[in-house]
């Protein structure tokens, strides 16, 4: 059984495979903890740091909640404006500060490879909750802990990335993890936004993926088994230009899913703008709102496993 007391959660990378099947093993042993009773007090007295330098919803609502859920308490802080930042204070000075008071750290910032560096600097366990377009970590597991429980398996499905691979930082990992699982991509995105050469090169060299790129979502509908959609970001564009020419790309509707396999899933890691169509909501085929449940039980086992619970 993998250790991960006191490991640092910065990206998928630096997970082996059985130590990210020892994640999803406690999300789940934590979801029916859930059902059950709502809640355990195994992280009583632990103390868990959100340091959200930018806007989150789902991601700090539920790693906030995880914690309570474990017995555990949370302090932090949501708009870097009220803290000492605002004065010139550097991240490290921050990290160094904010470990003093607190168990377990979990950040999210704009900058790539903030996360990195307060893991260097701190000496309680760092997670990872978004560092500008790099990598989320916890945003993977919950979605490779998604398709595990809607359909059964990870490995020999074949997933339907689209949207904005380029900046998307849930794409990038999520990529990854389900090359290392065997599962077979396509993906899906305007000629600007394609996945980046160094990751489609990567999957190639280290699993033996060759990814089909398409421009269109009808073009692959009917033979995939997961569609995950991705919302174009336009606070993740240098050029507000580059935008504009792409935003409202592709829209997921009944119309677009016509002939699709009966359970074939759609994901979104959300928040969605137009990228999926209300009209899907109460489809069978709609796991997103499920998606983002998944995130608490599988928040409450990344806590609990870098703190040795």
């Amino acid at each position: 059984m993998p250790n991960l007391k006191g490991r640092d959660i910065i990206s998928l990378r630096e997970l082996k495979k059985d130590e990210i099947e020892y994640l999803l093993s406690r999300a789940d042993e934590f979801e029916k903890i859930l059902k059950k009773d709502g809640h355990t007090d195994i992280l009583k007295g632990k103390i868990l740091a959100t340091l959200f330098f930018e806007p989150s919803t789902r991601t700090r609502l539920s790693t906030t909640a995880a914690m309570q859920r474990l017995g555990g308490s949370v302090i932090g802080f949501t708009e870097p404006e009220t803290t000492s930042t605002i004065k010139g204070e550097n991240l490290s000075d921050t990290i160094k500060m904010i470990e003093n008071y607190a168990d377990v750290i979990a950040i999210r910032h704009t900058e790539e490879g903030s996360a990195k560096l307060a893991a260097q600097v701190a000496r309680v366990p760092v997670i990872n909750c978004g560092d500008g377009s790099h990598t989320h970590p916890t945003q993977t597991l919950l979605d490779l802990y998604t398709i595990q429980k809607e359909k059964g398996k990870l490995d020999g499905l074949k997933v339907a990335l689209v949207g904005d691979l380029k900046y998307g930082r849930t794409v990038h990992s999520l990529a990854y993890a389900l090359a290392m699982f065997g599962a077979d991509m396509v993906f899906v995105s305007p000629d600007s936004l394609k996945m980046p050469h160094e990751i489609t090169a990567e999957l190639k060299e280290k699993f033996g993926v060759n990814v089909k790129e398409y421009n269109r979502i009808e073009s692959v509908v009917k033979e995939i088994d997961v569609l995950y959609a991705t919302r174009i970001q336009k606070e993740r564009f240098p050029d507000p230009e580059e935008y504009e020419k792409v935003k409202g790309t592709y829209k997921v509707d009944l119309k677009t899913i016509n002939g699709c396999k009966k359970d074939m899933v759609i994901m979104h890691p959300l928040p969605r703008v137009y990228e999926v169509d209300p009209e899907l909501d109460n489809t069978r085929h709609a796991k997103y709102f499920q998606q983002a449940y998944y995130g608490l039980p599988v928040r409450m086992g990344i806590l609990a496993s870098v703190l040795g619970k």
